[in-house]
């Protein structure tokens, strides 16, 4: 599979493993929208083929966002159209910014064991997302919001969180299964207990329960400013296929 289809595929899923609470195409750009909770959720992504005046479809989508108190946010790989967004962009002023590098590992590659004190949950469960709220320190507010999108997901999730013998939640995330890849979304540590290799012991959770329900890859997004998140993830074997950012309108 050539570099453009890979970009197109790991933007589908992730899209599909994050979904938005309104989804809008627009002459091949998929605009998404969710109460402003995470850009991924409320940005624009440019990856199929255009035909409209790109001046003309820019302030389109401004007007848009605008309508609904938003920022104008665009996600952008190399694989856009037209190709030189990013350039347009810039030169109105769209800030740059959430560097991302996209990884990718392939299951057979990888054997690692699971944590005993793990707990994985396959559908929803209010008991992870009240650990995965505290953990992320996720705002009341914004707490509505996520509780939608995450009972949104279509495909299969396991929501996973690690315990020490105090039962106090040592690192929790979820994993999101379509087809033959399994992403991981979310991976968050308590502050107290990071660096001690309990984000390796969750993840390997996630990993290998994709791989008894058929994933045969995982992906990952880390931003490039995370060096615990790039170093952990290296280890265990994953490597860069492609990046990611936003241009955010000032």
């Amino acid at each position: 599979m050539n570099n453009k289809l890979v970009i197109q595929k790991i933007e589908e899923l992730s899209m599909n493993a994050l979904p938005a609470l309104q989804t809008q195409l627009v002459d091949g750009w998929v605009v998404r929208f969710s109460d402003g909770y995470a850009k991924r959720a409320n940005s624009i992504y440019p990856l199929y083929s255009s035909n409209d005046v790109i001046e003309e479809k820019i302030e389109t989508m401004r007007k848009m966002y605008r309508r609904k108190k938003l920022k104008v946010i665009y996600k952008l790989t190399t694989n856009v159209f037209p190709n030189d967004l990013d350039r347009i962009l810039e030169q109105k002023g769209y800030v740059l910014d959430g560097l991302t590098s996209v990884q990718l590992l392939s299951l057979n590659d990888v054997e690692v064991p699971s944590a005993n004190k793990t707990v994985l949950y396959s559908t929803f469960d209010e008991k992870w997302f009240f650990y995965f709220c505290e953990l992320n320190h996720v705002r009341g507010t914004d707490q509505v919001t996520l509780k939608k999108i995450l009972k949104r997901i279509v495909p299969e999730v396991c929501y996973v969180i690690l315990f020490n013998d105090k039962n106090e939640p040592l690192t929790c995330g979820m994993g999101v299964l379509e087809g033959e890849y399994i992403g991981l979304f979310d991976i968050v540590t308590n502050e107290k207990y990071r660096n001690k290799g309990y984000a390796k012991q969750l993840i390997a959770t996630i990993l290998n329960w994709g791989k008894e329900n058929g994933a045969e890859h995982a992906y990952l997004q880390v931003v490039l400013n995370n060096r615990p998140a790039l170093n952990l993830y290296s280890k265990l074997g994953f490597k860069e296929v492609y990046r990611y950012w936003y241009r955010i309108e000032c």
